[in-house]
């Protein structure tokens, strides 16, 4: 039963990637990069904050490192996914997202101390080939003649910037509530999203767009974090983890049904070898961070 918790989290993530595409041409990404937070604090306001204000003594503590983790993992990492999304496919996205696991555990190896293994080693290796694989269309000669795609480069450097995130995440052992945590995080995101959405064109809230904002609140920013936490409450962070293995897969077979994308040879290849490195690293590191806390995913 609460592997149900995990699993309706990455659907809620696989969504939100096709969500981003779908925003394309109904909204400007820096109006539901910030709509998307504002909303979300409005919802989590009547909930959170009095016990938030009574933990005030220990935020004032750590206000310096709650303000960077709510840049890295709330105003970096959604904000280029949505700047990403016109100019690359929603599988491309999902597919450069497998790479966080991988970079999450390289980050911590360098920053926390955890062992170094064959198997991060080797599956490092294979996740990067296969996203080179996806992002090249197939053709890794293409990448010395034309440069990455300026919306995968951009997925690329919101995935290293939420591994940074997670590590730091991790470092600091902030001693509040999750939920708390999170909510200043997203009272983070709105502050400092607000001065480029004030100075980016607007298209304002309607019809079309509106529905994509409040999937973005509630399901991605509310619902997924909620449904993630109850998991590893439940059933443990390595075993939880590997259920965002489960993003790209998801995220391809939603965008071929919702968006008509279709999914090239270079898709499965380079997504099976992205894949098949995670689940080595997943495997091998496994004994080594059992009792390691997994990551909130925004």
């Amino acid at each position: 039963m609460y592997y149900a918790f995990p699993l309706l989290a990455v659907i809620f993530w696989a969504g939100n990637t096709v969500v981003n595409k779908l925003t394309v041409g109904v909204i400007f990404p820096a109006e539901i990069g910030f709509y998307r937070w504002v909303f979300a604090a409005v919802l989590l306001t009547p909930v959170l904050l009095r016990p938030t204000l009574r933990s005030w003594p220990v935020i004032k503590a750590h206000m310096g490192k709650i303000f960077v983790l709510g840049v890295l993992g709330m105003a970096i990492y959604q904000s280029l996914a949505y700047f990403a999304a016109p100019k690359t496919t929603a599988t491309n996205m999902g597919i450069v997202l497998a790479l966080m696991p991988v970079m999450s555990l390289i980050l911590a190896i360098l920053a926390l101390g955890h062992r170094l293994t064959a198997g991060a080693v080797v599956g490092s290796i294979f996740s990067f080939l296969g996203v080179l694989i996806v992002i090249t269309s197939g053709d890794l000669t293409a990448l010395a003649q034309q440069g990455i795609n300026g919306g995968d480069a951009m997925m690329l450097v919101a995935v290293a910037a939420y591994a940074i995130y997670s590590t730091l995440l991790k470092k600091w052992q902030i001693p509040l509530p999750a939920m708390q945590l999170l909510y200043a995080q997203v009272l983070v995101a709105v502050v400092v999203v607000f001065p480029l959405f004030a100075v980016s064109p607007q298209a304002g809230l309607n019809s079309d767009n509106l529905p994509l904002v409040l999937f973005a609140c509630v399901f991605a920013s509310i619902g997924a974090p909620l449904a993630w936490m109850t998991g590893i409450k439940h059933l443990g962070p390595s075993r939880t983890t590997v259920f965002f293995n489960l993003v790209p897969i998801l995220t391809a077979l939603i965008a071929s049904v919702m968006l008509s994308e279709t999914l090239g040879q270079h898709h499965f290849i380079g997504g099976g070898v992205t894949l098949f490195g995670v689940l080595v690293s997943e495997w091998w590191t496994r004994p080594f961070r059992a009792k390691a806390e997994a990551p909130l995913v925004p």
